[in-house]
């Protein structure tokens, strides 16, 4: 017994694909990542290209590169770097999340508003768990699909799948939800203005169903910004209160399928990403920042969230995610009508 090797921490069975980057026998050296962080950079300035220029969502124009450049995935010399791209920077990226949200932005909604939005991502989350459910995908991927669109989307998926692990949900699954959530985004961002005029919301009300209905950022706030100033304000509070709520269910999700394959662990142990941007949401609440460190920020929010993106993209099983077929697009498409519905009634009937 005594020449057996040690067993690693229960606490990295609630994570599954901690293992793969963070075990010590497996640690690589510098030059190795190299390659892999080489081809993820190229990708990620193409797709800033064609964003800029065609005015597209960011993230997905970061999948779809990465998806066009799949075929590079068959060099294993690229392997440690997409690695190293796809889950630390992703998880330096949610840390720096945290600058952009403030203890205060949640207290200005009130109690009535605060419970609206997070009884919100609870049905959000659970119409997509749901919907996996009765499809036969299982209730992980419908959680990453439902937590997605609920919270704040692409980035939300990427933390959500590092929480669940691989042996839950595979690389072939993430990627359909950051297609699918990223494209439900740009269509909300230019359907849902439309439907706020329809519905003759006053720019307070039109804020909150634009932040609370919207899955990423960056659309929730074009969208706002589109009807007016006022608008764009309150899109921007509602949306970066379900960005603060990340953190808490990436911990009750932790806590839920703790126990799934057999084994229940001792404990939970929160991720180190989920503290780091607790605490930088803290310090943003109590500390004013300088201009210039809250652009940094979220610059490099963006950077190392499409960095992943692309990363994730070319680490992906392209023959697992095309046979995966129109169902597995059903649990986003079923959280995306929930989301709406939910906002719309809290528009009309809270404010």
């Amino acid at each position: 017994m005594n020449g057996a090797p040690r067993p690693l921490p229960a606490a990295a069975d609630l994570y599954g694909d901690l293992l793969d980057v963070e075990a010590p026998a497996r640690r690589q050296p510098l030059s190795a990542y190299l390659p892999g962080l080489a081809i993820t950079g190229v990708a990620s300035l193409a797709a800033a290209w064609l964003s800029e220029h065609y005015h597209a969502p960011l993230m997905l124009m970061g999948l779809l590169i990465g998806l066009a450049f799949n075929f590079v995935n068959g060099d294993s010399r690229l392997h440690p770097g997409l690695g190293f791209a796809s889950r630390t920077l992703l998880r330096w990226g949610i840390v720096l999340v945290g600058a952009q949200v403030t203890l205060w932005q949640i207290a200005a909604l009130g109690w009535a508003g605060f419970a609206a939005i997070a009884a919100m991502i609870v049905l959000v989350t659970a119409a997509g768990a749901l919907a996996a459910r009765l499809l036969g995908l299982g209730a992980a991927f419908g959680t990453l699909a439902g937590g997605a669109v609920g919270i704040c989307g692409a980035s939300a998926a990427l933390a959500l799948a590092t929480v669940l692990g691989e042996k839950r949900v595979n690389q072939a699954q993430l990627t359909l939800v950051l297609v699918a959530v990223s494209a439900a985004s740009a269509l909300a961002m230019s359907l849902y203005p439309a439907l706020a005029a329809l519905a003759g919301l006053d720019d307070h009300a039109a804020g909150f169903l634009i932040g609370a209905s919207i899955h990423d950022v960056a659309q929730a706030l074009g969208a706002g910004y589109s009807i007016s100033d006022s608008a764009g304000q309150t899109a921007a509070i509602i949306k970066l209160t379900r960005v603060a709520m990340l953190a808490p269910v990436l911990v009750v999700v932790a806590m839920l399928f703790r126990g799934e394959g057999g084994r229940v662990s001792a404990g939970v142990a929160v991720p180190w990403f989920v503290v780091g941007f607790l605490l930088l949401a803290v310090a943003n609440s109590f500390v004013t920042f300088p201009a210039a460190t809250a652009t940094l920020a979220h610059q490099g929010t963006s950077v190392l969230l499409l960095m992943a993106v692309v990363a994730t993209g070319i680490r992906s099983p392209m023959q697992l995610l095309l046979a995966q077929g129109w169902r597995g697009s059903a649990p986003v498409i079923a959280a995306t009508l929930v989301s709406l519905a939910l906002a719309m009634t809290v528009a009309l009937l809270l404010l």
